[in-house]
């Protein structure tokens, strides 16, 4: 027990201060090194180790990474980008689009994925109207995670809980569906409150440059660096990706699970779009998959010895208004540590014997919101960040953690009273 709690303590130390002073480590590398070690100290035989991997989650990543990476060569990101910002002929308007769009496309696609292909198209948007880019991309990274508390497949610590927890899809739609779309109106409305002057007032003059921009001369069309439009491909693709979310929503019917779904529709979209396989699997983010692995070996060898046992008898989950309170305060307040996916894969076991849905949900939601309280709560903040930094635009920690921590507060109240009131109501079980 002592081995497997000092790799475990190793593990998530490297994850959450990724990148140490001289030593070589970062989050993937952490979980992966912590893996091996739970083999070579002898807690998990390779075998062991083998099982502790959950195929089922990597399969529902795998497969709506391979679809992704099809939409993405088709041009689809673009033709939604160049849609959207058709209406956005002002400030305020570029707000309301960038926040909505960024929030629909997060709950039927992986969050992390929207925001590293939005990113580029909002910063030009932003550059075409003359307006300091930052209050944008804040609203973006936090649409991304308010959006993708809505399904199983809006991020990857839902896919997680969705697969675990044998949630069906609709049912998980439908009771965070409404706290997905309470929390969007709160981000307007704080956004809004936070950059009212900003937003409200007329485009800078052409040849002042707004605080916060690159001086590199601005692109004047918002989706000239963008990936170009294959109607084709894309006539061919859209039907898959149609089809599939029907399914996710109709999966109990069909007899086939959510994973079985998102591989489906990953093959179908290669088969049909004509791109080279090999070409497909680049896009996919390999890192992340082995991330998972080893996370779901150290988590495996601290549950062999005993670890999470020892944890669960001094932590009271019960599923009544006070469980989901704590559980959405608990899981957002460490997700500012180790980030949210770590986070719910620690919190997996302890929730598994607990029958219904309520705990469940209320950490898909607490984990998910919590990640908009800093910028290194969530995998989508540091997209954005990291995104906007190679065009030119620092989104500041406390900036991002001004606005963030008013967002954060709100949307998980708003969550903690929404899933209280459906447990009230006899909904939630």
């Amino acid at each position: 027990m002592i081995a497997a709690g000092v790799i475990l303590v190793f593990t998530y130390v490297g994850i959450a201060f990724t990148r140490l002073p001289r030593v070589n480590i970062d989050r993937p590398a952490a979980a992966l090194t912590g893996a091996v070690l739970m083999i070579l100290a002898g807690v998990l035989t390779f075998q062991e180790a083998v099982s502790a991997i959950d195929f089922n989650t990597l399969a529902l990543l795998f497969g709506m990474m391979c679809l992704v990476a099809v939409l993405k060569r088709g041009g689809f990101f673009t033709l939604l980008a160049a849609r959207s910002l058709a209406v956005a002929h002002t400030p305020p308007r570029l707000m309301v689009t960038v926040v909505l769009a960024t929030s629909v496309c997060s709950a039927i696609l992986v969050n992390d994925v929207v925001v590293l292909l939005f990113t580029p198209v909002v910063i030009q948007a932003c550059r075409t109207q003359r307006v300091n880019p930052v209050p944008y991309l804040i609203a973006e990274a936090m649409a991304s995670n308010i959006g993708s508390t809505a399904t199983i497949v809006g991020n990857p610590q839902n896919m997680l809980i969705g697969v675990t927890s044998g949630v069906s899809f609709a049912r998980f739609f439908a009771h965070l569906a409404p706290v997905a779309f309470v929390a969007t109106l709160i981000l307007l409305l704080v956004v809004w409150g936070l950059y009212r002057n900003r937003i409200a007032q007329p485009p800078l003059p052409p040849p002042q440059q707004p605080r916060g921009l690159a001086t590199d001369g601005a692109i004047p069309d918002p989706l000239a660096a963008a990936t170009p439009v294959d109607c084709g491909l894309l006539l061919r693709s859209i039907p898959v990706l149609v089809v599939a979310t029907v399914a996710f929503f109709v999966s109990s019917s069909l007899g086939l699970s959510i994973p079985m779904i998102a591989l489906t529709a990953g093959v179908a979209a290669i088969v049909v779009s004509g791109i080279k396989p090999s070409d497909v699997m680049r896009d996919v983010d390999w890192v992340l998959l082995a991330f998972f692995g080893g996370l779901f070996v150290v988590i495996g060898g601290a549950r062999q010895a005993g670890l999470l046992d020892a944890t669960l008898d001094h932590v009271n989950l019960a599923a009544t208004a006070w469980g989901i309170a704590s559980l959405h305060l608990f899981s957002g307040a460490v997700s500012q540590l180790v980030s949210n996916v770590p986070l719910t894969l620690l919190l997996l076991p302890l929730l598994e014997p607990i029958p219904g849905d309520t705990l469940w949900l209320s950490l898909a939601a607490g984990a998910t919101l919590g990640g908009n309280a800093t910028l290194i709560g969530a995998v989508a903040n540091i997209i954005v960040a990291e995104q906007a930094y190679r065009h030119g635009v620092v989104v500041g920690f406390w900036e991002f953690c001004k606005v963030g921590l008013v967002v954060t507060t709100l949307t998980v109240g708003a969550s903690i009273g929404i899933l209280i009131l459906e447990l009230e109501l006899g909904l939630l079980r």
